[in-house]
């Protein structure tokens, strides 16, 4: 196999508070091969997005902070990238899709003058050139009349147009690698399908890496090729799609797994959950972070030693907690 387009390896990121520094992601390893989507996956709060803005490099600032590992894009270390050089590297080699677009599209100015600056930035091209590769990237996301939405502003469109123009915005330069952290938040489910479709049929065509973040384990299970469980800033299982279906290793996955909604189950009765909550940040255990949750007592031993991160079976990787494994 080729080299990754994206390694992450030992990533730590932490955060500066009233309460001292907190670590959000805490020794994270993973890899996306050009042309591959590897779907994160985990309950709110669990580092997901913290990863995201880290592939970035737009942590809230001065509060956010890498604090060890790697992120190596197509062979290039991007955690001691100069800030002017990760700007250019932004759009280009690596690109992202927020969460929420009606918080991410600048509310006064238009749709045009925000994708047209994209082109603007990075091509130095004329006002002319930028509106016509603009109308071009419109309708390659499936808006119509896209010289009339250039003119509009976000809180005129809908929300998958507005999601739309987000993706026209991320491809606009055919980035190697997409971040979509969440692309179909609160969008009804035949526009989430649409976004979804649209995101695939747009990767192939430009043959980039995707690294898709979502708590639907159901889209995760439609469109990646690989998953990246991750529980309290660690990743305690990851494996190719069909494997961690059809065999899943950790407590926390089989949890995840067991809450979707089946057509065999019994109708009307209450869905199984996963007892307990996430700890806090500040009070983590230095050992295995879901063991509280799997019925350890506070004196077990394997809340005191962090459970080795190891390949069980060829592309199987799990974070091996005696209590917690199988």
């Amino acid at each position: 196999m080729s080299e990754p387009l994206l390694t992450v390896s030992n990533l730590e990121v932490g955060f500066t508070t009233d309460d001292g520094l907190l670590r959000a992601v805490d020794g994270i390893s993973f890899e996306v091969q050009a042309g591959q989507t590897v779907g994160l996956v985990g309950e709110s709060g669990c580092g997901k997005s913290v990863t995201a803005f880290s592939l970035t490099r737009l942590l809230p600032q001065p509060s956010g902070q890498i604090l060890g590992g790697s992120i190596r894009l197509l062979g290039r270390e991007l955690v001691s990238l100069p800030l002017n050089e990760m700007a250019k590297l932004r759009g280009e080699s690596i690109s992202m899709i927020f969460q929420e677009p009606m918080a991410a599209l600048n509310p006064v100015q238009t749709i045009g003058r925000q994708l047209g600056e994209i082109y603007a930035l990075h091509h130095t091209c004329s006002p002319p050139e930028a509106l016509q590769r603009s109308v071009a990237m419109l309708k390659k996301v499936g808006i119509p009349s896209p010289e009339i939405r250039l003119t509009e502003h976000p809180h005129q469109l809908s929300g998958g147009m507005r999601q739309r123009v987000m993706i026209a915005m991320a491809l606009a330069l055919k980035p190697a690698l997409l971040v979509a952290d969440e692309p179909t938040t609160a969008l009804d489910v035949t526009v989430q399908a649409q976004i979804l479709d649209l995101i695939s049929d747009l990767q192939h065509e430009m043959k980039m890496g995707v690294l898709l973040i979502t708590h639907d384990l159901g889209v995760i299970a439609q469109t990646c090729d690989e998953v990246v469980v991750m529980y309290a800033g660690r990743i305690v299982e990851r494996a190719p799609v069909q494997e961690l279906f059809a065999n899943p290793r950790h407590a926390y996955t089989r949890g995840l797994l067991s809450s979707i909604p089946r057509l065999d189950g019994t109708p009307k009765t209450r869905l199984p959950t996963i007892e307990g909550t996430v700890p806090a940040l500040s009070e983590m255990p230095v050992g295995c972070r879901f063991c509280m949750r799997n019925g350890a007592t506070p004196d077990s031993p394997t809340l005191f030693t962090r459970p080795e991160y190891k390949e069980v079976t060829p592309g199987h990787w799990l974070e091996l907690c005696p209590r917690c494994c199988t």
